[in-house]
């Protein structure tokens, strides 16, 4: 009987405490989706990934699409989780879906364009023994909406690709120039190392040829590219170094100091 009067008596008395302004300004609030995500890029740069991946779910649960970013970029790296990339391409596909009404000043653009990139290349190859069929003419669009809408250098660069091999739709070299044109002038390596090459002749995308030029821009493209790029980058420039003129050489030289 004690007991059950003891139960009654706490029950009773519970709601009141709940409602106490000193129980209510005791009790601490929890972290918003941002704070999560602040503590989970705290914790992957210290190294404690799985701290990182709980505190980034807790803000990807709650909406934020920079945890879902990063989440989406560890699952397709397999980096402190089993690679996935069904999973990295469901992360990116949430933030696309719930943050497409963003401009491109807003805070959230970089994430959205990012994701939108890293649909485009799974949709260009799809993802063996998951629903993502390959589509190339899907792949194409969307990386047609991160260039324009979003000024995305990557997606400049890819769509450029896909034009002027007709990959996904029509080819259209003069096209794909402009968009490398455009990569290029963010300091796009790859898409300078590209437009160079074409340049050098024209002949691909019917344009004069301007060997000077486009030596200048695969030396400058080659100095500035990753590791991994200068492996497919050096063969074309030094293809080019070997079929320029002296002259060519000098005023390529030259060029290649400049920024761009």
């Amino acid at each position: 009987m004690l007991a059950g009067i003891i139960v009654l008596k706490f029950v009773a008395a519970t709601p009141a405490l709940a409602l106490d302004p000193a129980v209510l300004a005791a009790t601490p609030p929890s972290p918003s989706p941002r704070e999560m995500l602040s503590m989970g890029f705290a914790a992957y740069k210290r190294g404690e990934k799985a701290e990182a991946i709980e505190a980034l779910q807790q803000a990807a649960e709650r909406g934020h699409p920079g945890a879902r970013w990063k989440l989406g970029m560890m699952y397709a790296a397999g980096d402190g989780v089993k690679e996935d990339d069904y999973q990295a391409f469901q992360m990116f596909e949430e933030i696309v879906r719930d943050q497409d009404d963003d401009t491109a000043s807003s805070p959230n653009a970089a994430y959205v364009a990012s994701a939108v990139v890293a649909l485009a290349a799974y949709m260009r190859e799809g993802i063996p023994n998951s629903p993502v069929a390959a589509d190339p003419g899907q792949a194409r669009q969307l990386y047609a909406h991160a260039a324009t809408y979003f000024g995305d250098a990557e997606a400049q660069f890819e769509l450029g690709r896909m034009l002027l091999a007709g990959e996904g739709g029509k080819s259209n070299p003069r096209q794909a120039a402009r968009w490398l044109k455009l990569a290029a002038a963010k300091g796009y390596a790859k898409a300078e190392a590209l437009l160079g090459y074409l340049l050098f002749d024209g002949e691909a995308i019917s344009m004069r040829a301007d060997p000077a030029r486009g030596l200048a821009m695969l030396t400058r493209a080659l100095r500035l590219a990753s590791i991994k790029d200068r492996e497919w980058i050096r063969p074309l420039q030094e293809e080019a170094f070997s079929l320029s003129t002296e002259d060519d050489r000098r005023l390529a030289l030259t060029d290649a100091q400049s920024p761009h």
